[in-house]
């Protein structure tokens, strides 16, 4: 007990006053600690010079870290804005359509895409027939849903491939308004390619960049 109440005050005193050791070098010259990797007796400058350097590391292993994931948001901030020049060029329904597909397919790797719309006020290709239900749902997203693929009614717009399928995002379709009108569906394989907390404020800008697009199509057919 006494041991342990000495090595208290010595902590305590050494805290402060940590002019001790200018005055004692001698002191602070002759201590030693055990190195962590080697179990060996090292003096307190090389502990401090290993204690640095596993700092250095860490940093550095977070800096590659931050890189890569800035690079990453590079990449997919490209795609993005190839896709908002391109939909801006597409002029027709047809060319709308063959985009969407393209570029989610394409550039952001997306083995299955399907989209849905209702409500329209002309006639459309994407105007299949949707259940209620499906509807609803979409209506009640405030933003894209990620997660697993099975039991979304959504799921059987993919026909055969549908029982592969393993995880999927669901992006509602706006007015500008606010009102839904339709549900972009992005599917994959692989059940961590979408997963449920994956962020979405890029799923987010594609699916208001799609609605705006598709409005405009749309509507430039309606006033023919």
């Amino acid at each position: 007990m006494n041991a342990e109440i000495n090595a208290e005050k010595v902590a305590r005193y050494l805290h402060d006053h940590p002019e001790f050791f200018d005055a004692y070098t001698d002191v602070l010259a002759l201590m030693t600690l055990p190195d962590p990797h080697t179990g060996r007796a090292i003096s307190i400058t090389e502990k401090q010079l290993f204690t640095l350097r596993d700092k250095v590391r860490t940093l550095e292993a977070k800096l590659a870290e931050l890189i890569t994931f800035g690079n990453e948001n590079d990449a997919i901030s490209n795609k993005v804005h190839n896709l908002a020049v391109a939909l801006i060029a597409a002029q027709d329904e047809a060319t709308l359509v063959r985009t969407i597909y393209s570029h989610l397919g394409g550039a952001f790797s997306v083995p299955h895409v399907a989209l849905r719309l209702w409500n329209l006020p002309v006639a459309s290709s994407l105007s299949d027939a949707v259940t209620e239900t499906t509807q609803a749902f979409a209506a009640d997203l405030k933003r894209p849903l990620c997660g697993p693929a099975s039991e979304q009614e959504s799921v059987t717009w993919f026909g055969e491939a549908a029982a592969h399928l393993r995880s999927m995002a669901q992006v509602p379709l706006r007015d500008a308004h606010g009102a839904c009108f339709g549900l972009l569906v992005m599917a994959s394989e692989e059940a961590h390619r979408f997963y449920p907390t994956l962020g979405t404020l890029y799923l987010e800008r594609i699916g208001e960049m799609v609605s705006v697009a598709l409005q405009r199509v749309l509507g430039a057919t309606a006033s023919e």
